[in-house]
């Protein structure tokens, strides 16, 4: 079975076309406000219209209200929803009202952590994503990463996804240690926070593909 790569957080027509040469399965288009990757909807719209049909739009947001949902469902196209910082409940009603599948974020940063994804609710896939330090502003794309042994020999109960300080350097480790089909990637392929880059996107989904 194939390995496949998201691409999160793009915010310009050059690397949202990088990512969809370089095969990606999925973008990500990040909605909210503290992030450095945070999208207008104007520009969400713009790139929407580049993304073929077969690859997946994701809209990431951070327990987010019913309007910012609906604007940036219409504006970006959406096919996914990533919810981070989003009780079950709240995941419930987004899933229900707009009529997409959820990704529900699970921070990880010891075994313990996995303990929330064998009673996840109101969820289609599950993102293991490392956990940000207490009081930091973002959930996630801050180039951390946690220990993919953790989730050696793990009953996943629902189809996931692994985020959290990949590269293109280390996202075959990371494949071979999980056994993970796809991949997430941010700060890996940018050069700044929030700065994605051409290569760094190929060189990124060329080591996927070897995977």
């Amino acid at each position: 079975m194939s390995v496949t790569a998201k691409i999160c957080g793009l915010s310009t027509p050059e690397t949202l076309d990088a990512a969809v040469r370089g095969g990606a399965s999925h973008v990500g288009f990040v909605f909210f406000a503290p992030s450095p990757r945070n999208l207008g909807f104007d520009r969400a719209a713009g790139l929407a219209a580049r993304v073929p049909g077969h690859v997946g739009r994701v809209g990431v947001f951070v327990d987010p209200d019913n309007a910012l949902v609906e604007a940036a469902v219409a504006a970006g196209r959406l096919d996914v929803l990533q919810l981070h910082k989003t009780c079950a409940a709240r995941r419930a009603d987004l899933r229900a009202r707009f009529g997409l599948p959820v990704w529900a974020a699970i921070p990880v940063q010891k075994r313990a952590d996995l303990a929330a994804a064998g009673h996840i609710e109101a969820a289609d896939r599950i993102l293991y994503d490392a956990k940000t330090p207490e009081g930091a502003a973002l959930p996630g794309g801050m180039g951390l990463r946690f220990d993919w042994r953790l989730l050696e020999g793990f009953a996943h109960p629902l189809p996931w996804a692994l985020s959290g300080g990949l590269d293109a350097g280390n996202v075959a480790e990371a494949v071979r240690i999980t056994g993970v089909r796809l991949v997430d990637v941010s700060s890996g392929v940018e050069t700044a926070p929030g700065v994605k880059d051409v290569d760094k996107i190929a060189a990124f989904c060329k080591a996927v593909s070897q995977c």
